[in-house]
This record gives C-alpha cells, sequence and structure tokens, in this order.
C-alpha cells in the first residue's frame, strides 16, 4: 500500500510515524561460519541504494535503510518473481528504519524506491550456508499454521465479497455496489501483508491514483470507487471488475500457498499499523467514498490476528511485552469503537481534527510495542 510523499512527509513532523523508526536488537541466525553483521546499513537517497553488504549467511538479518534523499523511499528484499521476502515502507527523508528478514540460501535482489514507485534501484543479495528455519521450533511453527488458517478464511470472504461488488458494478447497480465496497475490502485489509508479498498484484487491486506510473493502466478497487462516488458513472467498468476479480482469486491461490516465516507474522502486524497511520487517519486511502473507518478497523483487526498467532511464543518469552499489547491493543479498539454508526462507521469526513488526533495517538501507543515483536520471534 502506498502514500502520498507529501502525506507521508507532514505525518512524519506532526510524528505520526514516530513508533515506526524504533530499533530492535538483531537475533543471531546459525550460519556455515560466516560472520553475520549485526546490521545491514542501506544508505538510500534520490538515485543510489546503497547496500552493505552483497554477499549473507543464509538466517535471519536486520536491514537498516536509512533516506538520505528527498523523496519518500521504500526498501525490498526480493526473491525470484518478486516474491517480498522483507519491506519496508514510507521510509520519510532524514528517517531511519530497521526491517527483520529470514533469508535461506539463495539469489536475492534488494530494492530502494525513491518516490515509491517503479522497479526501484536494484542490487543482487546472494545468501549461503544453511540455516535452522525459525519454524523448526514447534511452537512456531504451529503460529505460522494458525495464522495461515486465518489467511485461508479471510480470503475465502474476500473473494466471495468482491464477487458481489464486481457483480453489482456490471449490472450498474451504483447503490448496492457503494454498499459491498467498504465491505469487501475489509477482507483484503486484513491480510494485505500477504497479498503484498507477489510482486504486481498488490497495486493491481490496491493502487491510488497517484500511485500509477505514467503510461500504466490504473485497475483495481480504487479505480472503481472514483467512478462510483466521483464520476458517477460505472457503464464503462465492466472490464475493470473482470480483471479485479481475477486479479483476486490469484492472489488469493497464492497467498493460500505460500510458506510464511514467523518474522512475517511480525513485521506484517506492524506494517498493518503502518497502513493506518500513513492512510486511514489521514483519509489518503478512501479519499472518493470516504470509507477509510472500515479500513482502520480491518488493519488493526488483521494486526492482531498475527500477534494472537504469535501469542504463546511471546508470552514465554516477553511476558510483559505480551501484557502491553493486550493494554494497547484495548485502547485502541475502543477509541475506534466511538465512531461506530449502525453496522459500519462514521465517514472519515464526519470525523473532527480533535478525533483524529486521538485515534492517531492510540495507534502510536500501539506501534512502538508492535515494532518489537519480530525481533523477539526471531531471537
Amino acid at each position: 500500500m502506498r502514500t502520498t510523499p507529501a502525506v507521508a512527509v507532514a505525518i512524519a513532523s506532526l510524528g505520526l510515524l514516530a513508533a515506526a523508526c524504533s530499533s530492535a536488537e538483531t537475533p543471531t541466525a546459525a550460519s556455515t561460519g560466516a560472520a553475520k553483521p549485526d546490521k545491514i546499513a542501506v544508505a538510500a537517497n534520490d538515485t543510489e541504494c546503497k547496500v552493505g553488504a552483497t554477499q549473507l549467511p543464509a538466517g535471519t538479518s536486520t536491514f537498516t535503510v536509512t533516506n538520505g534523499g528527498s523523496k519518500v523511499t521504500e526498501f525490498y528484499v526480493y526473491a525470484a518473481g518478486d516474491r517480498v521476502m522483507g519491506e519496508v515502507e514510507n521510509i520519510v527523508p532524514g528517517l531511519t528504519r530497521d526491517v527483520i528478514v529470514e533469508l535461506p540460501a539463495g539469489t536475492y535482489e534488494t530494492a530502494c524506491k525513491p518516490g515509491m514507485i517503479g522497479n526501484g534501484i536494484r542490487n543482487p543479495l546472494t545468501v549461503t550456508g544453511e540455516h535452522k528455519p525459525l519454524t523448526d521450533d514447534a511452537a512456531l511453527a504451529d503460529a505460522t499454521a494458525s495464522y495461515k488458517r486465518y489467511v485461508k478464511t479471510q480470503s475465502e470472504t474476500l473473494l466471495t465479497k468482491t464477487q458481489e461488488f464486481v457483480d453489482a458494478v456490471k449490472a450498474g447497480d451504483i447503490d448496492k455496489a457503494k454498499g459491498l465496497f467498504p465491505v469487501a475490502r475489509t477482507y483484503w485489509e486484513r491480510i494485505e501483508p500477504v497479498a503484498e508479498v507477489f510482486g504486481d498484484l498488490d497495486p493491481a487491486i490496491d493502487a491510488r491514483e497517484n500511485d500509477v506510473e505514467a503510461g500504466q493502466e490504473w485497475t483495481g478497487y480504487h479505480r472503481i470507487e472514483k467512478d462510483l462516488w466521483v464520476e458517477k458513472d460505472i457503464s464503462k467498468d465492466g472490464p475493470l471488475a473482470d480483471k479485479l476479480i481475477a486479479d483476486v482469486t490469484t492472489i488469493v491461490q497464492k497467498a493460500n500457498a505460500a510458506e510464511l516465516s514467523p518474522v512475517q507474522l511480525g513485521n506484517g502486524a506492524k506494517e498493518l499499523l503502518d497502513e493506518v497511520a500513513t492512510g486511514k487517519i489521514t483519509g489518503e486511502e478512501d479519499r472518493y467514498s470516504h470509507t477509510d473507518l472500515w479500513d482502520f478497523d480491518a488493519n488493526l483487526q488483521g494486526s492482531q490476528a498475527a500477534v494472537q498467532s504469535l501469542r504463546p511464543v511471546l508470552e514465554e518469552r516477553d511476558p510483559a511485552l505480551v501484557k502491553t499489547l493486550d493494554e494497547k491493543f484495548a485502547a485502541a479498539e475502543a477509541a475506534l469503537e466511538a465512531h461506530r454508526q449502525g453496522d459500519g462507521w462514521k465517514l472519515h469526513n464526519e470525523l473532527s481534527k480533535d478525533d483524529l488526533k486521538k485515534l492517531s495517538d492510540t495507534i502510536n501507543a500501539l506501534a512502538e510495542p508492535i515494532s518489537k515483536v519480530a525481533a523477539v520471534i526471531a531471537q
């Protein structure tokens, strides 16, 4: 998911992303004996992506990304086919952020994306040797299996509700399609960290207009959203609707077949809170329908589902962190609940600045302990 550079810079200046800056100690992974750096420094700017290592031993590694440029950037570690092994988004100028990635032996690419568009500035990365996968730990294997069951149930309903939305669009039923839009996206937003793993499918499904590169076609939920609320004409959206359900079907199949690392659950829980801070609080996400609080709730639920899957391990390794997470999740849920309206939520443009500040404060308070989860899991 993306946000505009201007919005991201504004968020940083207001402190909404302060919690994202916290760093964690890098765990040590077994390898063939090669020395693993404590952290791999990544110096990113508008034209360069200097990664402090081109070869690493297999296991968990922490990349510390500093944006020295003038544009908001992102950092990715890609496997073959642009499968995302680890990512960190919305790194505003001057900010440093960490991402922990578990990498078995193989060939990869790192990428910085100044402006958060395009294929990025890429560098090869070779990982060698053997390591003991985190899922060799029975508790972590159970946690990952539990989360995959959650993804499966959510993705099944995502398909059902998106098909209903697509049918309404193709039938020209604007009112019905408007009602289904936030409902279908609820299931997408809950599992988006898994969906984002698969290359170009995520932007094809979920890009905003400003995310699309020159010469590329804008498709997906938000393309149809604009036609529903702004153009008020979906008579020509049949092909867009067909492509949307085809892409969602593909990504659901891939998500259910994907092998996940336990650190991806921890990273995903944090990414979903970043999504709230950079899109839902600002109203950028659903800028035409203003149904951002449906997405806010879904992101919060998806983050909590990932943490709950990891809960037995977290309780054993850091019970104080679990207690803090429970308290902060409860506070965030209570703050959001104040804006419930019927079976759904108030529209974003019905909230005051004070309302939005209270919501953002609860997300910041939750983001700080969430940022520690991946490091605890990887230790």
